[in-house]
């Protein structure tokens, strides 16, 4: 493999890891294996340091596809807790209220769920990175700075019920790029006249890209042994 040309690399991002941290690991790992200074490394679509899964990385010339790639669908487990919120929708943050559930039923989430299949508008998260006047929505929101966020048209492909047990339930997301799950979460607890944040997230496929295709971080230097190819040992 040619990575300095440009290579597409798939892999399984771990919970806690930015997808900056990602990159700068792979272009370090490479770097070094390639006795190289600089390399060119993309990513095609973030993921929140509390999200785990698919992220597909380019190198080289190969970042000129990252348009294309971020411009797939893509798929998500999302487990949520009902009954409550926070200000990140996710565990970044604390509870901040709480909500109640008794009246909700396997059958009223189901029935939630479908609502929100097809093109909907979507308000980001506060806690996000989406630029508001030339800075990052969660500069403002880790300042307590009140700003507003425009909602953003996208499409639900499909969405399911995988588990119910409350307070929790687990669903499986397709969706198009620029999709908040955390964001959804907390449409979907207003839906059902409670509240809900994120408990954990998983990207499971980008495009025809799934988990089995990605390699785990620890794999990565065995990986790059075995498929660098240099003038020493071609």
């Amino acid at each position: 493999m040619d990575f300095i040309e440009g290579e597409i690399l798939c892999i399984d991002k771990p919970l806690h890891w930015t997808s900056f941290r990602l990159v700068r690991v792979v272009r370090a790992k490479l770097c070094q294996k390639l006795k190289i200074k600089k390399l060119k490394v993309g990513h095609a679509g973030t993921l929140d340091p509390l999200a785990t899964g698919v992220m597909i990385l380019c190198t080289g010339k190969k970042t000129k596809e990252i348009e294309r790639l971020q411009a797939q669908s893509k798929e998500y487990i999302a487990e949520i807790r009902l009954g409550a919120t926070t200000p990140s929708f996710d565990l970044e943050t604390e509870i901040d209220a709480e909500y109640p559930i008794e009246h909700i039923t396997r059958e009223k989430v189901e029935e939630c769920l479908k609502t929100f299949i097809g093109k909907i508008e979507q308000i980001p998260p506060l806690f996000s990175a989406v630029k508001v006047e030339g800075k990052r929505a969660y500069e403002f929101a880790r300042k307590n700075e009140e700003i507003e966020l425009k909602p953003k048209i996208l499409v639900i492909n499909d969405i399911e019920l995988l588990f119910y047990n409350l307070p929790s339930i687990t669903i499986r997301v397709v969706c198009s790029k620029g999709t908040y799950i955390r964001a959804l979460a907390r449409d979907i607890g207003k839906s059902l006249q409670s509240g809900a944040y994120l408990l954990a997230l998983k990207r499971t496929r980008v495009g025809d890209i799934s988990l089995n295709d990605c390699l785990k971080v620890e794999e990565l230097d065995g990986f790059f042994d075995r498929n660098i190819v240099t003038k020493e040992n071609e």
